[in-house]
């Protein structure tokens, strides 16, 4: 075994990670959102932010690339191409503030958008305006800030961009490209300052294995006729992440 890999596993806490992404990955598999929501707050017990990110972007990198062939015949790239370019001036941006703050304070963050993004979820709130280009616009903006700041690259897109079309499997290929890019250009500017460790590549690398037999799992047990079930389970999930990953615990 490797002297790194050893090192990886020998990690506090790692088995508790190990755990969360697992359990991210059967709700992802069968609700198709979660990852981040239900690893970030978990993850920020044992790790400094950036680190969180790093690993939480590093792993999605990994997991979505099985995706992106059919996202990209189906996507509308152009579309795409409008919220990347506007995530380009935020994500280092939201890296900065990451950095600039106490790490408890970033938590504080992750725990209010993760615990906003849930509420909203199970109220059924959804953004359903027309979504224009401006709208566009500062979605990616909004989204590159937060994920830059927090590693949670989904809420933004889920309530107010996912939601907010009509067609349906366009919107989602659109998704999983956006989220995808976003993702590469946040370990692009990580790299550049220098704030991305050779552990955190190889924790990323130990979670993703996990992440893939669990998302296949979920995948296998999903039933539409137990949709709302599922949902909830999800939601559940979701919940007890961020209420066990709040500062108030450690």
């Amino acid at each position: 075994m490797p002297e790194a890999l050893s090192q990886t596993l020998a990690l506090p806490g790692v088995w508790w990670l190990i755990l969360a992404m697992s359990v991210a990955g059967i709700v992802r598999g069968f609700s198709g959102f979660g990852t981040a929501l239900i690893f970030v707050p978990v993850a920020g017990l044992f790790l400094s932010p950036a680190q969180v990110v790093g690993t939480i972007v590093i792993t999605g990198i990994f997991s979505t690339a099985a995706l992106l062939p059919r996202a990209w015949r189906q996507g509308n790239r152009l579309e795409v191409g409008s919220l990347v370019l506007a995530a380009l001036p935020t994500v280092p941006v939201g890296l900065w503030v990451m950095q600039a703050l106490d790490p408890v304070v970033v938590r504080w963050i992750v725990a209010v958008v993760a615990s906003g993004t849930l509420a909203a979820l199970v109220s059924g709130w959804r953004y359903t305006g027309t979504v224009s280009r401006p709208k566009v616009l500062a979605i990616g903006a909004v989204a590159g800030l937060i994920g830059g700041m927090t590693g949670l690259t989904g809420p933004v897109v889920i309530l107010f961009y996912l939601a907010g079309q009509s067609v349906a499997q366009s919107v989602r290929a659109n998704t999983i490209l956006f989220l995808a890019a976003l993702d590469v250009v946040i370990v692009s500017n990580m790299l550049l300052l220098g704030t991305i460790e050779a552990g955190v590549v190889w924790l990323a690398l130990v979670l993703a294995v996990p992440y893939f037999i669990t998302t296949m799992i979920g995948q296998s047990l999903f039933d539409p006729a137990l949709e709302r079930v599922y949902r909830w389970v999800a939601y559940s999930m979701i919940g007890l992440a961020v209420l066990s990953g709040l500062p108030v615990w450690a």
